[in-house]
């Protein structure tokens, strides 16, 4: 009997990790990843500054699944087989130690990518896996033996026994029409994790200035979140922008990316609480100037642009400020307004929301309900995170699975 021949379709970070994890599972079996590009873990190499955010510190699952906007609930058993915790020693005992930042984000310690692609490369060539470049497959379908026909953009065909996607996410619904899945399997993608492009916009002369906390929501929902805030050259940016974008993903489609962002700039205080601290900050501080005098933890240009967007001049001092002007003061810190027209793409984090239904895999092992012998791992599933390494742990946990199970006896 001849030995399983393992097919996995992209050369990604979920499909070395499932490749792998068949290889060790199945020692009998081949394996073979077929990469549509000239290169291999593309996402990999670019990811956190080229430092590759590897998973989050975040290693009691029921709040690492907190962290998905969309797959938390499918998500939460599969953690159970392969969670962070598993990351960071599978890592180690390959001779890759990671190191937690502050924010709880997790990196090699050599702080450059190229040693996580070295120890998957190094590990898939050591197992034997063959990884083939600039093969792309243009339809799969399957022959009267069970077995699967991968017929690539270079007119060959292989054959495998099973087959493993992982290409990671399209943006449109028709980058998945090469799949004999149904089409009732496929969550139509959208895109996730991206910044607000908002042209009319006094603030944009500011453009590299941040602040630590501020609460961003979209008028006519319920979508806010809290956080950094990155003022750009094109609108808003940063850890509160993109959470906001990735929670809101499907919502914004729907409006076209076109919509009203609100920002509070002291989230801390209520509007009734701020201007109490405003009117105290003036009785204490009468003579000097609105402008220069800043009561709260912002940067110096954002207040002056508020005091100018006030209506307050250069010259006005606080006992002086009337009260229309403090409270003009007041509405703008809590109820910044801004018409965002547009998004534009997050350096290399940007993700999918949408793709392969998991209602339409058996929950356990990743394996088509309708296909038997075809897997799916990664970002091609309908799971996406939110920026910290948490699509990186997903992509690690998925395939995990998905190799696990690939080499056993179909029933």
């Amino acid at each position: 009997m001849s030995s399983l021949n393992i097919v996995v379709i992209g050369g990604g970070a979920a499909g070395f990790f499932s490749a792998i994890t068949a290889a060790e599972t199945f020692p009998d079996a081949t394996v073979t990843i077929l990469e549509k590009n000239r290169t291999v873990l593309n996402k990999v190499r670019i990811s956190g500054g080229g430092r590759c955010n590897v998973t989050h510190a975040c290693f009691d699952n029921r709040q690492l699944v907190k962290h998905y906007p969309r797959g938390e609930k499918p998500l939460r058993p599969l953690l159970n087989l392969f969670d962070a915790t598993a990351t960071v020693q599978w890592f180690e005992k390959r001779g890759v130690p990671l190191k937690t930042e502050a924010d709880g984000r997790m990196f090699p310690n050599t702080n450059t990518s190229d040693t996580i692609v070295d120890c998957l490369l190094t590990t898939a060539r050591r197992l034997g896996i063959t990884v083939r470049t600039s093969c792309g497959v243009s339809t799969l379908t399957r022959d009267g033996h069970d077995r699967w026909q991968l017929h690539l953009y270079t007119d060959e065909v292989l054959t495998a026994d099973r087959v493993l996607v992982a290409t990671g996410g399209y943006p449109k619904t028709d980058g998945y029409s090469w799949l004999p899945e149904p089409s009732e399997s496929l969550v139509s993608p959208v895109p996730s994790l991206f910044t607000f492009n908002v042209p009319e916009n006094p603030f944009l002369p500011l453009a590299g200035v941040s602040v630590p906390d501020a609460k961003v929501s979209i008028m006519g929902t319920k979508q806010e979140q809290r956080g950094p805030l990155l003022i750009t050259h094109w609108g808003f940016s940063g850890p509160a922008i993109l959470r906001l974008s990735a929670w809101a993903a499907r919502d914004l489609a729907e409006l076209e990316y076109q919509f009203t962002l609100r920002i509070n700039w002291t989230p801390e205080l209520n509007e009734n609480q701020l201007r109490a601290a405003l009117q105290d900050f003036r009785q204490q501080n009468g003579r000097k100037l609105v402008v220069s005098q800043n009561p709260f933890v912002l940067p110096s240009r954002l207040w002056q642009m508020m005091a100018t967007e006030a209506g307050i001049a250069e010259t006005q001092r606080w006992a002086d400020l009337p009260a229309k002007q403090l409270n003009r003061l007041t509405e703008k810190l809590t109820n910044s307004q801004f018409n965002v027209a547009g998004k534009s793409t997050f350096k290399d984090e940007f993700v999918t929301c949408g793709g392969i239904s998991f209602g339409s895999l058996n929950p356990q092992t990743l394996e088509s309900k309708s296909q038997p012998g075809l897997f799916f791992a990664g970002e091609v599933l309908d799971i996406d995170g939110i920026t910290g390494g948490f699509n990186f742990q997903s992509a690690w946990t998925t395939g995990y699975v998905a190799g696990l199970n690939i080499g056993k006896q179909m029933t």
